[in-house]
């Protein structure tokens, strides 16, 4: 007699090979129309599923384990970061919880360089004059300058996977590399990225022109830079973020640009999304991006590929591979 599938229920819509793939090898059932869960919606799914697929939008927190059904056993996340889901409970409740690590790396280090560049540069403010009701005059020399990025100092808070793609990327560029981490780099990735490491974040922030976020979300760096931090920065320094908005204290940004007192802030996430802070909104030096800095296709088809192989080694008896455990937050 053939062994019965497990129900795996996925709460967003997946790129189509990802979700044939996953009716192929488990009895799945799809979000097709692409909402975000309820929470009623999500407890009815931790009712029923023996493993479940959630994103960062979906709050898996104690209350929905709580009403977790005694099959579910494996909560297979689609992206890198757990801060949506209370893996302390689950681990207690004696279900595994498995992530995405490492195949959005690239992408995500891509779009931190497009907002350095787009806010040094001033790109989006540029664009907006193509094509607006006070037509565009003419070059002129002294109008829309930015910043050169070459030469300058770039600190990276986090060099983990992300951050080093970021400094690689950066290196390439003429930036200086700087770093704040909880511990030094292997001394080859140090000597091959020329980076200097900064034991204080504080003394870091100070003498950077170039601040990228890069760490995880944990209770430990939530409003990491926070005002008092964000008020060593130099008037001149830039901000980006491409991790996650809780990192940063939004209304402590939004009040420093409006008084002149940073040189302007790249955000591809918020801390309250998909709500966005109204003040950031309205500063003429933040770029701002709808968390897009995985949004390509090559990485969510990685994504999905580990979220497949997490379920069918699972499914199999074995460890997962990409097994998150409390103690790793």
């Amino acid at each position: 007699m053939p062994k019965r599938k497990p129900l795996v229920i996925v709460t967003r819509k997946l790129p189509d090979v990802v979700e044939t793939r996953m009716r192929e090898l488990f009895d799945t059932r799809l979000n097709l129309n692409d909402h975000p869960l309820s929470q009623a919606e999500l407890i009815n799914a931790v009712q029923t599923a023996d493993v479940l697929v959630p994103t960062v939008t979906d709050r898996i927190d104690k209350t929905v384990l709580s009403r977790s059904g005694p099959q579910l056993k494996l909560i297979a996340n689609f992206g890198t970061g757990v801060d949506n889901i209370d893996v302390e409970t689950a681990n207690a409740r004696g279900i595994i919880v498995t992530n995405t690590p490492g195949v959005l790396t690239e992408d995500t280090a891509d779009m931190t360089m497009a907002l350095i560049l787009a806010v040094a540069r001033r790109l989006t403010e540029g664009a907006a004059v193509i094509g607006s009701d006070q037509p565009w005059t003419g070059w002129s020399p002294t109008w829309m300058l930015g910043h050169r990025i070459y030469g300058k100092r770039l600190g990276i808070v986090g060099m983990g996977r992300i951050g080093s793609a970021v400094a690689r990327r950066a290196k390439a560029f003429g930036l200086q590399i700087h770093y704040h981490n909880r511990r030094p780099v292997n001394a080859r990735l140090e000597e091959e990225l020329e980076a200097t490491y900064w034991e204080s974040l504080d003394q870091m922030l100070a003498r950077m022109d170039v601040i990228s976020v890069n760490c995880p979300h944990t209770p430990g760096t939530y409003h990491l830079l926070n005002a008092r931090r964000l008020r060593l920065m130099k008037p001149t320094a830039i901000i980006v973020n491409t991790s996650r908005g809780e990192v940063i204290d939004e209304n402590a940004l939004a009040r420093m640009l409006e008084a002149g007192e940073l040189g302007g802030a790249g955000l591809d996430v918020f801390e309250h999304e998909p709500a966005v802070n109204p003040r950031l909104i309205k500063c003429a030096r933040a770029v701002l991006l709808p968390h897009m800095g995985s949004a390509t296709l090559e990485g969510r088809v990685d994504m999905g590929e580990k979220v497949i192989i997490n379920i069918k080694t699972f499914v199999d008896g074995h460890t997962p591979p990409d097994r998150v455990l409390p103690n790793m937050i």
